[in-house]
């Protein structure tokens, strides 16, 4: 009888320190979730002030006069930010050496034709002229717009990029002349402009409209993704409901123990 007593009391003990120990994981696992979430609500809001600082930097930099091509290469240098920043050039387009960038413009799908421009010293800088439509993809189909002599182009300042932007993005074909992203010195290369001439940045020239309206000019895009707060608000809701749903557990274990 009475170890059948000792053994009732072990099992009783034992299973007290089980469930203290499932509470004491449970509580360990809730303030986890909760300082996540908390977290990611809170790197959401910084999100939030640095996507609102960028787009009120850029308004800016577009309300600005245009600087020349100096001014720009000076801030490259400096490891400065270039984007769309007002600039003004002038020079002659190499029209048979466009290069045809994959795009899609008010809802439909084409190209921006990217035209080296060839500057007084000799020097080179790729104008994205702007969009024409698949079936005006070869330039003898839009002679009107293939602008000769000397040129002044007004437009914003693009920065390169270092590399592909993601590996969902499809390698640029080389023989069909089609770029899905803007590698400058294949651009450059297989236009077969001189190392070292040509300019490192582009530049997206505006809307001014031309003979034949195409090239359509203007085409930088400015509308930035902003989500952040609405995500930062989801992940608040998300803590919100878990403090809600814990203390309400935790209430009627206390009411049932009574």
């Amino acid at each position: 009888m009475r170890g059948r007593v000792k053994s009732t009391v072990a099992e009783e003990r034992q299973a007290s320190t089980r469930g203290r120990l499932a509470r004491l994981c449970g509580i360990v696992v809730v303030l986890a979730t909760l300082a996540a979430l908390i977290s990611l609500g809170t790197w959401q809001m910084q999100r939030l002030a640095w996507k609102e600082g960028l787009l009120t930097a850029i308004a800016e930099r577009r309300s600005k006069p245009p600087v020349d091509l100096a001014a720009i290469e000076a801030l490259v240098a400096e490891g400065g930010d270039i984007e769309y920043r007002t600039v003004t050039v002038s020079g002659r387009y190499l029209n048979n050496r466009e290069r045809h960038f994959f795009a899609t413009h008010q809802g439909r799908t084409g190209y921006y034709i990217y035209t080296p421009l060839e500057l007084s010293d000799g020097s080179f800088v790729f104008i994205n002229r702007g969009f024409v439509p698949f079936d005006a993809k070869e330039p003898e189909t839009r002679k009107a717009g293939q602008l000769t002599g000397a040129q002044t182009v007004n437009g914003l300042a693009r920065a390169r990029l270092a590399e592909k932007p993601s590996w969902v993005v499809p390698e640029n074909d080389l023989k069909k002349n089609i770029f899905y992203w803007k590698d400058l010195d294949v651009m450059a290369q297989t236009d077969g402009l001189p190392a070292g001439k040509v300019r490192p940045f582009f530049i997206d020239a505006d809307a001014t409209q031309i003979p034949g309206t195409l090239p359509v000019g203007g085409v930088t895009q400015f509308e930035l993704p902003n989500n952040h707060l609405q995500y930062a608000v989801t992940w608040y809701g998300l803590a919100g409901a878990l403090v809600v749903i814990s203390g309400v557990f935790v209430f009627r274990r206390k009411t049932q123990g009574q």
